[in-house]
């Protein structure tokens, strides 16, 4: 609905670049999905009606790869931003992909953990980092 979908100019803007050198290529819309259903409906769509997806996390990125050269739809996944497991005895944490560093760390406050800038794993976690978010891109 409306809160979730954007159409406006300066909307589609602030989407439209990154940090990088390049010039803003803003979408056509701007959709803020909440649910990984309500992802995957919308990309069903995109990909039935041959339409751009562009992901969107804060817009940090340096490599232009928010602008959206060919138009389509930005998905803007920072209203995803829950933490959904912690295991201290692993180490390990699951969350949504809208959550930023600065959030996990918040979270994690206490329990002697906390997720450094600049830092992926290696082997199996590196490849599953690479989805997307601070293992894909910076992680601001």
């Amino acid at each position: 609905g409306a809160p979730n979908v954007s159409t406006a100019t300066a909307v589609r803007e602030q989407h439209g670049h990154d940090e990088s050198m390049h010039d803003c290529a803003p979408p056509d819309a701007v959709v803020w999905p909440q649910a990984v259903e309500q992802v995957q409906e919308l990309a069903a769509l995109c990909h039935r009606c041959r339409v751009p997806m562009v992901p969107f996390g804060t817009g940090t990125g340096l490599e232009g790869g928010v602008n959206a050269v060919q138009g389509g739809v930005c998905f803007d996944l920072s209203r995803m931003d829950g933490i959904t497991e912690l295991s201290l005895e692993d180490f390990s944490v699951m969350v949504e992909p809208g959550v930023t560093r600065k959030a996990l760390n918040k979270y994690l406050r206490g329990t002697g953990l906390w997720f450094p800038v600049g830092t992926v794993g290696t082997g199996e976690q590196q490849r599953r980092a690479k989805g997307g978010g601070s293992g894909g891109a910076g992680g601001h």
